[in-house]
């Protein structure tokens, strides 16, 4: 399981990045996530980061867009070989993803522990292969996977999410999440600021809102399917 990393104040240029690319993935704005994917690794993202945060965001943005943006960044790694530019391939998780009961278990522990409490609710009794669904693939699967962070892994989760019209619960969601995991106040945002000089300044201004209601009494990860506490 992942550790929290320590709160700083500031976003390195590396995690700058990050929403950057989430955001344009998600509005499938290839010129920006061109640019962002570029922005991203000069900044020291490694290919196997940039690769595990346009595979994550399958989960929110879908597979078409995903599987765009992976073509995308394939594009760009080989021209900036061409250029003479080695980016650093990165690395595969270190471990072993367990699977069946096993991935459920610990799935449910991730989910718990980023969400602050166990995820219920009228909605998860209506439908609880859902939740099965969140807790075995997404924090099981995806989030077990140690060769990006949990950090990063919010960073990108906010900017695909503030980018998305119409998703504000699962935003106002994941910003309180991305505190939970050590991002500060001020790194957030740091990130809103990103947005808006990059022109996404409806994303800007969602997560903006979006971070005021998470500030003030602390979002569950409950709401990421709309039920409000």
């Amino acid at each position: 399981m992942s550790a929290a990393q320590p709160t700083a104040e500031t976003l390195s240029a590396r995690q700058r990045a990050i929403p950057l690319i989430a955001a344009a993935m998600a509005v499938s704005d290839m010129p920006r996530l061109n640019a962002a994917l570029n922005q991203g690794l000069d900044a020291g993202l490694s290919v196997s980061e940039a690769k595990e945060i346009l595979v994550q965001l399958y989960a929110y943005t879908g597979f078409p867009r995903s599987l765009n943006a992976l073509g995308e960044l394939m594009r760009v790694v080989e021209a900036r070989k061409q250029r003479g530019i080695q980016d650093a391939p990165g690395r595969e998780p270190s471990r072993v993803i367990a699977t069946g009961d096993e991935l459920l278990a610990v799935g449910k522990a991730n989910q718990t522990r980023i969400a602050g409490a166990p995820v219920q609710g009228p909605l998860f009794e209506f439908a609880p292969v859902i939740n099965e669904y969140l807790q075995a693939h997404l924090f099981g699967a995806i989030f077990e996977r140690d060769n990006l962070d949990w950090q990063s892994r919010e960073l990108a989760t906010v900017g695909a999410l503030a980018a998305t019209p119409g998703v504000e619960p699962q935003l106002r969601s994941h910003m309180a999440a991305s505190m939970r995991v050590g991002l500060s106040a001020s790194q957030l945002r740091q990130l809103i600021q990103e947005l808006a000089e990059q022109g996404a300044s409806d994303a800007a201004q969602r997560a903006r809102e979006a971070l005021d209601a998470a500030q003030k009494g602390g979002e569950s990860i409950r709401v990421t399917q709309g039920i409000a506490k």
